[in-house]
């Protein structure tokens, strides 16, 4: 560590120092990255190719799967290659890049959530004026918002955070730049402007979730009134998955953001950190797959040799022009 308070980049600590252990987290971490990898691609490809589930559900679906993707895509990799060269080193550049497209992807997450729970109230609990309220041009509207929200709030966040005068050895102890574990290196009292930030940010996730449990509450209201069982249950394979995937996500990322950065990072408080990081792009796919029988039978149809060629040509048609 002599050299570690003269250089321009940063040494991310990782999970262990042992070298089995570190061939273990990269092993661990590709099969999980390509679990993910996989599973969201399935996404985007049957709700593209397949015209039965061009709704405004499975267009959200379709880029909270592109989400997921861009945000495994942006530690996960780092981390794997950091283990097993056995150099925890990151470029001041890299980690600027980290930070933006970590915040702005985690925020765009938050709003497609808020977005994807919205849809499902008036879907739920307005179906005569669902057509006219998310018509084509809301959603890319709404999905352009979510896409801009994410970014501004990454540039906030970067631009406050690589502002602030760092003091002592550059180690972060996480397995990427994490920025409450950056704001441990930050001199005394110099980043109350990114408190003042990361107050705005999550004042606004606050507002999201508000907004979420809202209309939870009012489409669970709504589900209890259907006389029918067979339609309370077809109601609930749609929203369940959502309202698991808001929660899973949004407590563990709050646990993470809003509790005190410690002197050290133990080995419990990063395996807590995958939970956000890791989990989610990872199972989404399998949670809304499993719990969906319109994604299980187009999954199916796609898959099948006929579809597969059909869907084949498809691609090759709009290819051409």
């Amino acid at each position: 560590m002599a050299n570690v308070t003269s250089m321009s980049g940063f040494i991310l600590l990782g999970f262990s120092d042992d070298r089995k252990f570190q061939i273990l987290h990269a092993l661990l971490f590709l099969v999980t990255y390509l679990l993910a990898l996989t599973g969201n691609l399935l996404i985007i490809t049957i709700t593209t190719l397949d015209h039965c589930l061009h709704s405004p559900m499975y267009y959200f679906l379709k880029h909270l799967s592109l989400l997921d993707l861009c945000f495994i895509s942006v530690t996960v990799p780092q981390s794997i290659a950091n283990s097993l060269m056995d150099n925890g080193y990151i470029s001041l550049g890299q980690c600027i890049l980290q930070v933006f497209f970590f915040i702005a992807l985690a925020s765009s997450e938050v709003a497609i959530l808020t977005v994807m729970s919205y849809d499902r109230y008036v879907a739920i609990c307005q179906p005569l004026q669902y057509e006219t309220i998310m018509d084509p041009c809301t959603c890319r509207h709404a999905v352009m918002a979510v896409w801009i929200a994410g970014g501004l709030s990454g540039l906030m966040h970067t631009t406050v955070n690589f502002s602030i005068p760092l003091c002592g050895e550059r180690v972060i102890h996480h397995f990427f730049c994490d920025v409450p574990q950056m704001l441990k290196l930050a001199c005394s009292y110099e980043f109350i402007n990114e408190i003042a930030v990361a107050t705005f940010t999550t004042s606004t996730a606050f507002i999201c979730l508000i907004s979420i449990v809202l209309s939870y509450i009012r489409i669970f209201s709504a589900v209890l009134r259907i006389p029918s069982a067979e339609g309370r249950i077809k109601v609930f394979s749609t929203c369940l998955p959502h309202l698991f995937v808001v929660t899973f996500f949004l407590s563990a990322a709050s646990f993470e953001f809003l509790r005190l950065p410690s002197d050290s990072q133990s080995a419990m408080d990063l395996m807590f950190s995958i939970f956000y990081t890791v989990i989610p792009p990872t199972l989404n796919p399998v949670i809304y797959s499993l719990r969906n029988e319109a994604m299980k039978a187009s999954l199916r149809k796609v898959l099948s040799k006929e579809e597969f060629s059909q869907k084949k040509m498809y691609l090759k048609a709009i290819f051409k022009h």
